[in-house]
Order: C-alpha cells, then structure tokens, then sequence
C-alpha cells in the first residue's frame, strides 16, 4: 500500500539546514521518541503527580489509534468506534441536518475532515446529511443567519456539542440559543429532545449536566489524557465523520500505521522525525520562524488551519515556537508569493500534496476562438496546470534559496488522512521536547477565557 512519504530535499539544497546537521540531531530525535512511546506512557500509567514542567501531560492521543481499534475488534457494537456507527446511523435517519458546537480543536478536526473526504458541496446535495457549524466564535451576524437556515427548514435538526471542559462559553452560548430553537420550532412528529443532542465531554462537566437533564440517550467522553487539538482521533472527531459517511475506521488504520512507522523507522527514513528535526532545526539554526504549509488542493485548506492550530497552541511558549502559515496555491501564488519570492528570509515551505486527483482531470477543452491563447495546451488537463506551477513555483524558490520541502498523501481518503493527522500531532509533540517547551496545555488561551469572564461578570463554578 503506498504510504505518505517526507522529502526534505529542497531544504538541504538550500543550505538553510543540511542533511549532517539532521543526522547529528538523531540522538536527540531517538530520546524523544523514547520519552513519547515510553517514559510519558508510563508516567501516566504510574498515576505519579507531575512535575510543574510536564503538567498538563495530554499524551494519550498517541496509544488511542491502537486501543480504539483492539476494542472495536474485541467489543463490537459495544465499542466506542461501534457505538459511533450506531449512532450516526440513527441520526442519517431521523435529521437531516446536524448542527456541530465546538470550537478550536473541538471543530477544527471535523471541519478538516468534511473538506478533505467529503463533496465540495456537501451540504448542497440531495440525500446528505448536512454538517454545519456553531459556537466557534461570537460573531452575531453569523449565528442569526444560522438561527434563520434552521428556522425556515420545518424539519428537526440534531446538535453535536464538543467540549472536554463542558465550560467553553463561546459552545455554551450556541447550545443554550440552539436548544431555545429548537424548543420553538419542535412539532409532534419531532423525535424526542434526548435524542436530539448528543455531548462530547468529560463526565462531571457542566455539558454532562445538561445532558443529564436533557436525558440524554447517547453521550461520549474525550479520553483523559487528550486535549482538544489532539482528539481528531477520538470521537470528538470520529463522530461528525461517521455522520458523513467517512470510514473511521480507515483513519484509526492509517493513524496506526504512522505510529508503527514512528516507532519501527530510524531518523532519515522516519516522517515524523525527519519532520520536526527540520522544523526545529529551521528555527533554531537558521532562524526560519515563519513555517508555511502550502496547500495544493483545495480541500486541504481546512486541514492546514488544523494544522496551525497544532502548532500555534503547542510550540507557541516561552516565547519560541516558529509561526504558522496556510496557503492555497495557486490562489495565493498571486498574492503571498511576492513576498515568499523577495521578502524576509525567514520562511520555511512545506507543499502539502496528494498523489493523482480523485477524479478525472479535466481537459482545457477547445473554443471557438483563441483569445486566451490556450489552443496549444487545449488538450491538457487541470492536474498537468497545478503540476506546472506547482514545479514551477520550487524552481523559483530554489533559486533565490528559499527552503522548501514536500509532504505527499498517497491519497485524500480516510487511510491517508489518519497518517498525515498522527504524524503531525506527533512531530509537534517531539519538536516541543527539542525546543524544551511542554507542547500540552495552552496557558495563553486560558488567560483570555479568564479576563473574558471577568469582563462580562460571569458566574463561575
């Protein structure tokens, strides 16, 4: 089966990072594998208190491919994955529209995955089950628009409502203005209100004691141990999926893979080592501080700002952490590429694509005239466009020594997919431990929800 494939190639044509310098830092790179695939596990399998450095220690998401996947073997319908099946069976039947809150980590993973695995007009097609999303920010225009969508559409819409904390008041206020919707529009020929919203949360949380007194028929958990930009893999992610009509359990596969490939593979033939070794190099070394993931699908877009959010949040600490960047080439070859081209050098690019298109390419085609001057490539298609520019694109920056390299997916399907989210969430995991950051918890993020509080006088627990 073709795997994902890691090509630092154009970073050490550049000389911004060599390969030596990345063969030097092996040693570096085998200890933090071993910190991740062992001693955190450990630790946490001990139950010892944390020292303050290594508090939070969110690293269950790493196992969890695996144990989702023994479970379901050995439990069936009973499992998690098989309850998610169920569930989302269920729900295909009774609504046509499911409504998803979460935000940051919470949505970013599903949003990531509609785009990737799903139509481009998904919610505009017949007999789909349409995803919309809620509670990631508090813009009013846009949550009245959706409040007047769901109005007018005289059929019942489920609510999936994502939050570890149960606390988030960015979700907590589209729930409780969604539940008051819902109240309204409800006719006799509904399904029942319990049947209706369906929480993400960890049990205790203020979410669960709605969902306690909604009466909830279905509820899942984020395991402990993973936080919200690491639980694509965990229902937070795989639930919306399998309302989609993604294969989940093709992701966890895919997301095993990587990991046998992270534990099995030496550095230089090792995606998730090689990665972050460049990454941190770049910044350390070379003083890249800019990581731009290029996107040359579309419908990677989504993923790429899952991406971001994986980086920003992780490594953004102690004041290091390079920035991220997504774009989507070509559009922003016509914008950013300027500055790529002749700006600051501070920029390490990394394409993001995929092996063949998952449909027929399409020609240029023949007209009745030549304006355009496009009669001589007529009988090209779109993939040999985006396939020039795309080599187009690294001969310039080449030439002006901009590091570049090339992450490629054998496919934009669910296997693939779950490589390419394990890898990352890993590479970042052990970038943190060569930057000497803790990549877990984000202590930036909880001063703005505290002085958000603060400022609008909200009761706390």
């Amino acid at each position: 089966m073709p795997m994902l494939s890691y090509d630092p190639g154009g970073v050490f044509r550049s000389g911004a990072v060599t390969s030596e310098q990345l063969e030097q830092l092996a040693p570096r790179l085998e200890s933090a594998r071993q910190e991740i695939d062992q001693d955190d596990l450990a630790v946490l399998a001990a139950g010892d208190s944390l020292p303050a450095d290594r508090e939070p220690l969110d690293a269950t998401f790493y196992p969890l491919p695996e144990q989702l996947l023994v479970e379901q073997q050995q439990a069936g319908n009973k499992s998690v994955v098989g309850r998610i099946g169920q569930l989302a069976a269920r729900l295909q039947d009774q609504v046509e529209t499911v409504v998803l809150l979460g935000i940051g980590g919470s949505s970013a993973g599903a949003r990531s995955l509609m785009d990737a695995c799903c139509h481009p007009y998904h919610n505009q097609k017949e007999g789909r089950t349409r995803l919309f999303f809620a509670g990631g920010n508090v813009d009013n225009d846009a949550t009245g628009a959706l409040l007047e969508l769901l109005s007018a559409d005289p059929r019942p819409f489920a609510m999936l409502a994502i939050s570890k904390s149960g606390g988030t008041l960015e979700t907590a206020i589209a729930l409780r203005q969604l539940m008051a919707l819902q109240e309204q529009l409800r006719t006799p020929a509904w399904p029942a209100s319990a049947d209706l919203l369906v929480p993400v949360t960890a049990p205790g949380s203020r979410l669960d004691r709605i969902a306690d007194e909604v009466g909830c028929s279905e509820r899942f958990s984020v395991p402990e141990g993973v936080g919200g930009r690491f639980s694509i893999l965990s229902p937070a992610g795989l639930l919306p999926a399998a309302l989609l009509g993604i294969d989940i359990e093709k992701l966890l596969e895919g997301a095993a893979a990587m990991n046998e490939r992270f534990r099995q593979a030496p550095p230089g033939e090792n995606p998730v080592l090689d990665y972050a070794g460049v990454g941190y190099l770049a910044e350390t070394t070379a003083e890249l501080t800019t990581r731009v993931l290029a996107m040359w699908n579309e419908s990677l877009y989504s993923t790429g700002l899952w991406c971001d959010q994986l980086l920003a949040e992780s490594l953004g600490k102690q004041q290091r952490g390079a920035t991220p960047l997504t774009t989507l080439n070509t559009r922003d070859l016509h914008s950013r590429a300027q500055q790529h081209q002749q700006g600051r050098r501070d920029k390490l690019i990394t394409n993001l694509v995929v092996a063949g298109s998952g449909t027929t390419s399409l020609a240029i085609g023949p007209s009745p005239w030549n304006h355009d001057r496009l009669d001589s490539v007529q009988h090209l298609g779109l993939d040999d466009v985006e396939r020039a520019a795309r080599e187009g694109t690294s001969e310039a920056l080449q030439a002006v020594g901009c590091p570049t390299a090339e992450i490629e997916l054998a496919g934009l399907d669910p296997f693939s997919l779950g490589e390419f989210y394990q890898m990352m969430m890993l590479a970042t995991v052990v970038e943190g431990k060569l930057l000497g950051v803790n990549p877990y918890g984000q202590p930036g993020v909880e001063a703005y929800k505290q002085n958000m509080a603060r400022l609008l006088g909200l009761d706390q627990d």
